[in-house]
């Protein structure tokens, strides 16, 4: 218990200094008017407050994404997306996080950034294990290795070996998963990588425990938790192996111990806001105290587990805590509820793929190859012998195609002179369409400003605001200007980045991003500009209105939007909020409600609105039908 609270003294003391580091990096910030000094200070803003405030490093990082997309600093652009998604990964935003790492992906190769390559790839692999897609995960973490070994960082392809470990243990393929790690230990003790040295042990704690070796498991963590200490490791870090160590504990049997790392583990994870953490110590204090015997207790905190994973989709664990829940019911007599959630385990178990199949889908794999290859050679050895055959004919047949070889080489110049023309000509017009694209954009970012000029001048609130909302209006299509000349598609834009960067502007101009967080739930997907720009009103409104009265009092929510299209052409669009249940009133008088009515209807479309739990406003559109 000692131990346990000095770890807690020191890391609210860490803190308390970085936060006084981060308040000077901001009084930097604001003196400074160079872009790249900018961008250099919100990396070790977003820095310092991952290790005590994950909320807070997602708006500097998000600040930093603005000011590289207005600067198109190609260096800092894909570093940002990542860290942005990283944030987002660790808030659960998942399919949001997954939106950045893609875009840093793209950034990364576009300027043969190899290690940004890999690390991005790290973290894809995560988010593909919080959706139980292990053969996906894997593929990005041998890609980042295969990447790490062309250039010879020795961190980098440690840190690849202890995330195979990971995935292999994932798979009980303990084995291997342990072979691996052994591998990563002995690279990081060998090349003295001080910044590995926690992560080696504290997967190779995992893999001890996977194998129910629970005192093995208990070393790794000890050690793991010595070097956290000395290299002064993250809040989250500190918060994972504090649980991982309670784990140990608790299959050791030494539940009192165990319960008391989890308490110490739910403080930190609170603290830093690092939901991934919080969901996990929830489900452990729930199952030691069913260990335990304090049933009411262990109810509380299984539910609360089961409702955080529901709400976030995170599958991982679920149907375990599903069989808790109905353990715990079972123990206080109330054997319907037991049945129900016995139920649920059950039908989450034969939803999710097995993934004890993928050992046996790893050795078809390689059978798969060996047969191939065999069956190559025996291919090559039967093409040898028919070549001989063949080359006394293919003499004859040269001379005769020698002939039409010289009449298709004059025709082809012909053909490529005209293709160039042709060529010049669509890139001289398409040049001159992102032009007038560029044009209309910047037009409408004079439009904007005039509105803000014009509203400085204002004193009246209600006056005030109704040109603000006019400025989001007009920004929202200006953005559709610029993904366009942005992009390689003239006459459609991908929505799911246009709605990020959307939401993002409507959160700045109300300073409203710690207040409201906005998921994106939806797959990328291209819409012709005359869809887009009406859709980009009407989630403009939609959001305009949540912002301002969904969430009073300072209260803080979350706001999902949902937009994907059907096969038989009805694209569906979806905006939630958990708020008061009063976020949109579409059938009032005011000029957002009658604008969102006739962009419905110019889309041939029909809304509908419900209130439960929050507002939650549906919208069908038969694109077909859309003159």
């Amino acid at each position: 218990m000692k131990k346990l609270f000095f770890i807690f003294l020191i890391l609210l003391q860490t803190g308390y200094a970085q936060q006084t580091h981060s308040d000077s990096l901001e009084k930097k910030l604001q003196a400074t008017s160079l872009p790249v000094q900018k961008l250099e200070i919100l990396n070790q803003l977003v820095a310092d407050a991952f290790n005590f405030d994950i909320s807070k490093a997602l708006m500097y990082a998000k600040q930093g994404v603005v000011l590289a997309d207005k600067t198109g600093n190609k260096k800092w652009q894909p570093k940002f997306y990542e860290m942005a998604g990283r944030m987002h990964a660790n808030l659960l935003h998942l399919d949001t996080a997954s939106l950045f790492f893609d875009k840093a992906m793209a950034g990364y190769q576009e300027i043969g950034d190899k290690e940004g390559q890999a690390s991005t790839a790290f973290k894809m692999a995560w988010i593909f294990k919080k959706k139980g897609k292990m053969d996906q995960a894997m593929s990005k973490d041998l890609y980042a290795l295969k990447l790490m070994e062309e250039t010879g960082n020795n961190a980098m392809i440690c840190n690849a070996l202890t995330r195979i470990s990971e995935d292999l243990t994932m798979q009980e393929r303990l084995g291997e998963a342990k072979d691996y790690g052994l591998k990563a230990i002995e690279m990081a003790e060998k090349n003295k990588l001080s910044s590995q040295l926690f992560y080696v042990y504290f997967n190779a704690g995992n893999v001890a425990m996977s194998a129910s070796d629970y005192n093995a498991s208990l070393d790794y963590y000890n050690k793991a938790m010595k070097f956290a200490k000395e290299q002064g490791e993250s809040l989250g870090s500190i918060c994972d192996i504090t649980n991982s160590h309670g784990n140990a504990l608790k299959r050791l049997g030494r539940y009192k111990e165990a319960k008391q790392d989890y308490e110490t583990a739910l403080k930190l994870a609170k603290q830093a806001n690092y939901q991934n953490a919080i969901i996990a110590t929830i489900a452990n204090l729930g199952e030691i105290n069913l260990l335990m015997g304090d049933y009411q207790d262990a109810l509380g905190y299984q539910l609360e587990t089961v409702k955080l994973q529901e709400q976030h989709n995170d599958l991982s664990n679920l149907t375990e805590n599903y069989q808790h829940v109905s353990t715990i019911y079972e123990n206080l007599g109330n054997y319907k509820s037991a049945l129900e959630y016995q139920k649920k385990a059950y039908r989450m178990r034969d939803s999710v793929a097995s993934v004890k199949s993928d050992t046996t889908m790893s050795k078809m794999l390689t059978r798969y190859e060996t047969n191939k290859k065999e069956a190559t050679i025996e291919s090559q050895q039967s093409e040898i012998s028919q070549q001989k055959k063949l080359q006394g004919l293919t003499v004859g047949i040269l001379f005769l195609m020698l002939g039409f070889i010289v009449f298709g080489i004059i025709s082809y110049r012909l053909r490529v002179k005209r293709n160039r023309l042709l060529a010049a000509k669509n890139a001289e017009n398409e040049l001159l369409l992102k032009e007038i694209h560029h044009r209309v954009k910047n037009n409408l970012e004079v439009v904007s400003s005039l509105l803000a000029l014009q509203s400085a001048q204002i004193d009246d609130p209600n006056t005030k605001e109704a040109m603000r909302e006019g400025q989001n209006r007009v920004h929202s299509i200006g953005i559709v200007h610029q993904k366009l000349y942005q992009g390689t598609n003239l006459g459609a834009i991908e929505m799911k980045d246009y709605f990020l960067n959307l939401g993002d502007s409507i959160l700045d101009s109300f300073g409203a991003e710690k207040k409201i967080k906005i998921e994106l739930a939806m797959e990328k997907l291209e819409i012709d500009i005359d869809t887009a720009v009406p859709l980009g009103l009407i989630v403009n409104e939609l959001l305009t209105n949540t912002i301002k009265y969904a969430f009073p009092t300072g209260k803080q929510g979350n706001v999902v939007i949902k937009l994907e299209k059907g096969k038989t052409g009805v694209l569906h669009l979806e905006v939630s909020d958990d708020g008061v249940g009063k976020s949109s009133n579409i059938q009032g008088t005011g000029f957002g409600s009658q604008l969102v009515s006739l962009l419905t209807r110019q889309l041939r479309g029909n809304m509908k609105e419900e209130i439960h739990n929050g507002t939650h406003t549906y919208f069908n559109f038969n694109l077909d039908k859309v003159a």
